[in-house]
């Protein structure tokens, strides 16, 4: 027993002595790359909060793009919560290839 306490504070002090020489020059900082679905993502839920003014938005989900040749769609799962109900709605923003702008939206209320 009293050889121990020595030999865990000589590993204590390795251990710590370890930490403060991280090399902090070699640190390398990379910025996320935006999703090319986050402008539809907006208007998903900006669009959404119209819909639905009394919900909170409480989670998100994109569901993926249908390209086409010459409209696309993108597709999103937002959770909404509004009282004591919780419901999902999917949202279809199908939009022009050449000049994004939106043809149409669908909703879809889900309880899943």
């Amino acid at each position: 027993m009293k050889l121990l306490i020595p030999i865990l504070l000589v590993f204590g002090i390795l251990l710590i002595n370890n930490f403060s020489t991280i090399d902090t020059n070699n640190i390398i900082i990379t910025e996320k790359e935006v999703p090319p679905y986050t402008k539809w993502g907006k208007i998903a839920m900006k669009k959404t909060k119209v819909k639905y003014p009394q919900a909170e938005i409480i989670d998100f989900l994109h569901l993926g793009r249908e390209k086409g040749t010459e409209y696309s769609v993108e597709k999103f799962k937002l959770w909404l919560k509004e009282d004591n109900r919780e419901f999902g709605i999917f949202i279809d923003i199908k939009f022009n290839n050449e000049t994004e702008q939106i043809v149409d939206i669908e909703y879809k209320e889900s309880t899943q």
